[in-house]
């Protein structure tokens, strides 16, 4: 989208902020989607078209294209960068190859993808290099096998020679091992790092003691020290998104997911957060919509421009889209 057109959205939310506007509000408090925005973590599982090894959807059905743009009706979402679905090994380059085609189909909103890549395969550079000059493939997603891995010299060139080809690398690490994570960010500084679903939090390390019934999946402090070193880093983004996913047995509500997404805001700064759906996966939790509506009236007394950076800006600029 246009720079202008969206000024001129903004100017309208702008406007409808005056009082509890039509123009802001929907039915029943909701927010209208005058922002547009930017999907930085849509997966698309066509089990239909590529048969149920391709991957695992989170909840039974078909989550390709079509059900997408069923998903995204009415939140303007402009633009999707598609994220890999943990295809099997050997059909990796088939993922490749269906995520450049996304890309290539003007009907849809795909414009760019996150690749998965193994960085422990002997001909790394080589497997990378064929999509040198792809203007789809952004960069790649990839796990570590241990912790003693983010100091490996290997791994460590596999992930510079990403920054040499203008590629991103989305991570998702337990907080125990985000020093680590941290030196290796460092040790890479030509290459920009994605801080998969908020830095990988557990909403339930920010909830009163008195409110839970199950062990969060980290503690709270260390995690905010991690988010906070890797977020000193200026490499690195975070993605907002995943904690819907994570709400097992607790309301999927603004006050459970507010603490942990507002760490995440303040800690990185407006200018380095991203909006991603993780859908189907947030189906766990709620919709598609539901999701963007809960992140918005999280936000809503943040400033229309910061608002304006989470939802689309950012996105553009870090992806070149």
């Amino acid at each position: 989208m246009k720079r202008r057109k969206f000024l001129t959205s903004v100017s309208m939310l702008a406007a409808a902020s005056v009082g509890e506007s039509p123009l802001l509000y929907g039915g029943e408090g909701a927010y209208q989607p005058l922002i547009p925005v930017v999907d930085t973590h849509q997966h698309l599982v066509d089990v239909e078209r590529f048969g149920r090894d391709w991957s695992h959807p989170p909840v039974p059905g078909n989550y390709g294209v079509k059900a997408y743009k069923e998903a995204i009706k009415g939140l303007n979402v402009v633009k999707a960068v598609y994220m890999e679905v943990a295809v099997p090994p050997y059909k990796r380059l088939d993922e490749a190859r269906y995520a450049m085609e996304l890309c290539g189909d003007k009907s849809g909103p795909t414009v760019g993808a996150v690749i998965s890549a193994d960085l422990y395969m002997d001909d790394f550079r080589g497997y990378m290099s064929q999509f040198r000059n792809s203007s789809c493939i952004k960069g790649i997603r990839a796990g570590f096998k241990s912790r003693e891995s983010l100091t490996d010299s290997r791994i460590l060139d596999n992930i510079r020679f990403l920054g040499d080809m203008d590629m991103r690398f989305d991570f998702i690490v337990p907080s125990a091992w985000f020093p680590d994570m941290v030196k290796l960010i460092r040790a890479c500084d030509g290459t920009q790092f994605q801080a998969d679903h908020c830095a990988n939090a557990d909403p339930k390390a920010f909830f009163d003691h008195d409110k839970l019934h199950s062990k969060p999946d980290h503690d709270r402090d260390e995690w905010i020290d991690g988010i906070t070193a890797l977020a000193s880093e200026k490499n690195v983004v975070c993605k907002i998104s995943g904690l819907v996913s994570r709400l097992s047995g607790y309301p999927v509500t603004v006050e459970n997911l507010a603490p942990a997404i507002h760490h995440c805001l303040d800690i990185f700064g407006a200018d380095r957060v991203m909006f991603a759906s993780d859908w189907p996966w947030c189906l766990r939790g709620t919709t598609l919509s539901g999701w963007v509506n809960l992140l918005k009236e999280v936000v809503k007394n943040r400033s229309l421009e910061d608002q304006g950076k989470l939802f689309h800006d950012n996105a553009i600029r870090h992806y070149k889209i």
